[in-house]
């Protein structure tokens, strides 16, 4: 199930733009040919400017504009973490989907080995099985000899080794998830200010004026503020993952000390 969603995730992110832009270039395509129908009863030449609109309308070419709108020297800087922490985000989930480890399969598996070939055969099934549990497993069976208690220490060090590589990455997407809404509103603040030394330089406070300046400040702080909240849900997905496999691996940890014991007694 996770890796069916690792890959629409994927999907998911490289076709909605073009899904999204063929929807809106439909819609505007519709609005505007009746605009134009409309009109050419009162004025051809209002028919010809809005079919100039309709050739040129599309959703991409409007979130250019508003890139361009907002000055790129900001916009730039957000663009960036939204393509950086969903490519991110997308390697965290893959590798989490691909880590995933049946575990009461694999206990079952070592169980069986253990009782046909001694503790080599369950080490062998461990070493030829992916993800964390079964490095975590490998490691704790390489120290049969040293005891129980030398098993327990290591399987749990070695927990803490495998969710340190889990959330690999996840402080960089924390990061981006923090400065893209923060690049907004300083874009936003310094926009402001321009827009109050043109007042000053213009000395006019017309509607105009005020309202174009405002207009190119906000867009910053819209476009911050999408890329964190898009970031935050991939983040808490990959939390969830995480959290998910965590106790997994305690569980299963548990398991396998039982195991031992049981063995221990024969």
């Amino acid at each position: 199930m996770k890796k069916v969603f690792a890959i629409l995730s994927i999907v998911a992110i490289f076709s909605f733009g073009s899904t999204m832009t063929a929807v809106a270039q439909d819609s505007t395509a519709t609005a505007q040919t009746t605009a134009v129908a409309d009109s050419a009863v009162s004025d051809s030449t209002q028919v010809t400017e809005v079919a100039a609109v309709v050739e040129e309308g599309g959703m991409h070419k409007g979130l250019k504009q508003k890139f361009i709108e907002g000055g790129a020297g900001w916009m730039a800087p957000i663009a960036f973490c939204l393509i950086v922490g969903l490519a991110l985000c997308i390697e965290r989930i893959l590798y989490l989907s691909l880590s995933s480890t049946n575990t009461k399969k694999l206990l079952t598996s070592i169980d069986e080995a253990w009782e046909k070939g001694g503790v080599e055969a369950a080490l062998e099934i461990c070493r030829n099985t992916r993800g964390p549990v079964a490095s975590i497993f490998y490691q704790g069976l390489s120290r049969y000899d040293e005891g129980i208690d030398v098993v327990e220490k290591s399987v749990a060090s070695y927990g803490g080794v495998q969710l340190g590589l889990l959330e690999k990455n996840l402080t960089w997407v924390s990061l981006f998830i923090t400065l893209a809404p923060s690049l907004g509103f300083l874009g936003t603040v310094v926009g402001m200010i321009q827009a109050f030394d043109k007042i000053q330089q213009v000395g006019d406070i017309s509607a105009t004026v005020v309202a174009g300046g405002m207009k190119v400040a906000l867009l910053t702080t819209v476009f911050g503020l999408i890329v964190a909240m898009i970031l935050q849900v991939f983040f808490n997905y990959i939390l969830t993952l995480i959290e998910s496999m965590t106790n997994e691996m305690e569980d299963s940890s548990i398991s396998l000390l039982d195991i031992i014991v049981k063995h221990q007694k024969k």
